[in-house]
């Protein structure tokens, strides 16, 4: 598919429809048992991520077999294609199994390689974010901005969990912490999604994958707000690491800033 052969608007809905599709796997599903396994890297992963992921798959390749994929559960294909679906069946597989409702499915549409399209959902409390970077951000079904926010010491930031913090990681976020006003753990995708809706103003963390940030990236840009790494430089498919998101261009400045020179904040 070509550049000028992109049509926003049916991408958009097709996202809807594969986040509609992952939703009734889940709702289906309930509380249910499910089957859990461990990654390499001791993460939880259940049948449910492994099915809802094929099942989105299966859609994409159909209608879209020009299309590259990215799977946090079935792997990769096509991925210099001009447009690539990076899909996360079930993020906050954790929070899922422990039966914590923030958990949520992340689907993203790169372009060239960034964050272009993406739907954040989450059934269990029945919320649903959709965002074109640079062009829109909605809540079931309303615009939604993110908030403007000039003082460290007024701004609300979010961490998924310090235990994926190395030392030197753990340092600087000890030095961003010690600024702003208060630190909310856990949310997963979720948090990133209350950054879109204008609740928090940072979002910070580390050790994640092109699939755990792509679509909220798409949302929260698309809501006036910046997602990069923790120096400023832009995501993109072979990204792994390091990730800020801000509100507004201040608050990304100043926590850049802050990481850093921890030993000076």
């Amino acid at each position: 598919m070509t550049s000028n052969s992109v049509n926003a608007d049916e991408l958009v809905a097709f996202a809807e429809f594969l986040a509609d599709q992952a939703r009734s796997i889940l709702r289906e599903a309930g509380a249910a048992p499910t089957e859990i396994q461990y990654k390499a890297d001791a993460s939880p992963v259940t049948d449910l991520d492994r099915r809802i992921e094929a099942h989105m798959v299966s859609f994409i390749d159909d209608r879209y077999p020009d299309h590259g994929i990215l799977g946090e559960e079935h792997g990769s294909r096509d991925l210099d294609a001009e447009l690539v679906w990076v899909l996360d069946p079930i993020d906050g597989t954790a929070p899922f199994i422990a039966g914590i409702p923030v958990y949520g499915t992340l689907i993203g549409l790169a372009r060239r390689g960034r964050p272009y399209i993406g739907v954040i959902d989450h059934p269990a409390t029945d919320d649903r974010w959709v965002g074109m970077a640079g062009k829109f951000a909605r809540h079931n079904g309303e615009a939604v901005r993110t908030r403007h926010c000039e003082s460290m010491a007024d701004a609300f930031m979010t961490n998924s969990n310090p235990d994926y913090l190395d030392a030197k990681e753990m340092s600087a976020f000890t030095a961003l912490k010690s600024r702003v006003r208060y630190v909310q753990y856990g949310g997963s995708c979720y948090a990133y999604a209350m950054l879109a809706s204008g609740r928090t103003d940072i979002g910070l963390d580390a050790k994640f994958d092109p699939f755990d940030v792509f679509a909220p990236a798409a949302v929260i840009e698309g809501a006036g707000g910046i997602v990069t790494d923790w120096s400023g430089n832009a995501i993109d498919l072979q990204w792994h690491g390091q990730i800020l998101a801000a509100g507004c261009l201040e608050m990304h400045e100043q926590a850049m800033s802050i990481l850093a020179n921890p030993e000076n904040a």
